[in-house]
C-alpha cells in the first residue's frame, strides 16, 4: 500500500513512509513502486485518497484545499499512478476534504477518480474510521469497507429497500470485487499462501545501495564529507538512536526485518582498530517522560513533605483562592 501523501512538515507522523514532499518525486516513485509490485502479480492499494497529510484528530479534520493546490499537490500522485500504471485499489482516507468525507466525496471519486481520470478498480476505505454513512459512500463508488461492514450489511438491504441506493450501484461494486478476485488469482488458486521473505546477499546490497544513493547532502562546508578513513583518529558518536536500530516508524508499515544494525554497531565495524571511539547519549528520547520519584518532590507549606503539591480552582483563569488543595504522595 504505497502511502503518496504530502510530506508537508517534518513532525508527520506518517513521512517515514511517504515518498517525499515534492508531488513530482512522489508521483515517480508511486508510479515505479507500483509497476514493481503488480508486475509480480501482488495488487497495490495507492493510499490515502486525498489530502490526509497530517495525523493531528485526522479521523475527523476536514483538509481546506482550493482547486489548484488539489490538482497540482495532493492529486497528482495519485493521477500519475491511475494513468500510468492503474493501481488495482485507492484506499479513500479518513478525513475530510473542504467540509465532505474522503469516502463519500462526490467530486473526488466519482467526478476524478472515476470520469476524468478512468479508474475502474476497487476503492476500499481506510480501516474503521473512513466510512461515515451507508448510502452516500456506495453511491460515489466506494465499494469495499474494510475491515468489516459496519454501515453495509443490514444497512445496506434497508438502503437499497428504501430506494437510497440503486441495485445496479451494488452491482457495479459487485463486479469491480469480482474482477479484483479473478486478477489476484483467487479462483483458480483459492488456498493462503505462506506469507515468507527471502534473505539473500543480492537483497543486501541492493538494499544498501538504495539506501546511500537516496541520501541527499544538503550541505558540505569545507568539504568535510565524505570522511578519509585513513585521516580519523578520533570519533565522536552522539545522540540517544546511536545504539538503537530505528528503521522504522511502525504501525501498517511496519515489517519484521531479518536483521537490524545500530548506527554505532555499523560505524564500529566500519572504521577500524586504530581509531578512538567516544560515545555520549547526548539526551533523551522518551515519548512520555519517566514519572518523577515522589522522594525528589517536596511539598507542603514547610517544604517538608514528599510528592506533588496539587490546587484546584474554580475560575477558568485560576485567580482567587484554591477551592481545594492536596498533597499526591505519588507521580
Amino acid at each position: 500500500a504505497p502511502t503518496v501523501n504530502i510530506q508537508r512538515s517534518p513532525l508527520g507522523g506518517r513521512n517515514f513512509e511517504c515518498f517525499s514532499e515534492d508531488p513530482y518525486l512522489s508521483a515517480r516513485l508511486a508510479v515505479a513502486y507500483i509497476t514493481g509490485l503488480q508486475r509480480a502479480g501482488v495488487g497495490a492499494s495507492i493510499k490515502h485518497y486525498v489530502c490526509n497529510d497530517e495525523e493531528f484528530e485526522r479521523f475527523s479534520i476536514s483538509s481546506e484545499v482550493r482547486e489548484r493546490a488539489l490538482r497540482e499537490i495532493y492529486l497528482l500522485p495519485f493521477q500519475a499512478a491511475v494513468h500510468e500504471i492503474q493501481p488495482w485499489t485507492i484506499m479513500a482516507a479518513y478525513n475530510l476534504v473542504n467540509g465532505i468525507a474522503a469516502s463519500e466525496n462526490s467530486y473526488l471519486l466519482t467526478q476524478i477518480l472515476r470520469q476524468e481520470w478512468g479508474f475502474d478498480g476497487v476503492v476500499v476505505s481506510d480501516w474503521f474510521f473512513s466510512v461515515k454513512s451507508t448510502a452516500a459512500a456506495v453511491n460515489v463508488g466506494l465499494d469495499l469497507e474494510m475491515p468489516s461492514p459496519r454501515w453495509r450489511g443490514e444497512k445496506l438491504l434497508e438502503a437499497v429497500t428504501l430506494g437510497e441506493v440503486a441495485e445496479a450501484t451494488i452491482d457495479i461494486s459487485v463486479r469491480r470485487l469480482l474482477q479484483l478476485l479473478a486478477k489476484a488469482g483467487l479462483f483458480e488458486h483459492r488456498e493462503e499462501v505462506p506469507e515468507q521473505a527471502i534473505d539473500l546477499p543480492e537483497h543486501r546490497t541492493l538494499i544498501r545501495e538504495a539506501a546511500s544513493e537516496g541520501i541527499v547532502l544538503l550541505k558540505n562546508e569545507r568539504n568535510l564529507l565524505p570522511l578519509q578513513r585513513e585521516h580519523v583518529t578520533s570519533l565522536a558518536i552522539i545522540g540517544p538512536n546511536a545504539k538503537v536500530a530505528q528503521i522504522m516508524g511502525g504501525g501498517s508499515a511496519q515489517v519484521n526485518a531479518h536483521y537490524a544494525i545500530t548506527p554505532f554497531d555499523g560505524i564500529m565495524a566500519r572504521i577500524g582498530d586504530h581509531v578512538s571511539v567516544r560515545y555520549e547519549q547526548g539526551c533523551t528520547n522518551y515519548k512520555l517522560l519517566p514519572l518523577l520519584d515522589s522522594e525528589l518532590l517536596l511539598a507542603g507549606t514547610e517544604g517538608t513533605e514528599h510528592g506533588f503539591a496539587i490546587e484546584f480552582f474554580n475560575t477558568l483563569d485560576l485567580s482567587g483562592a484554591p477551592a481545594h488543595k492536596e498533597i499526591q504522595p505519588k507521580s
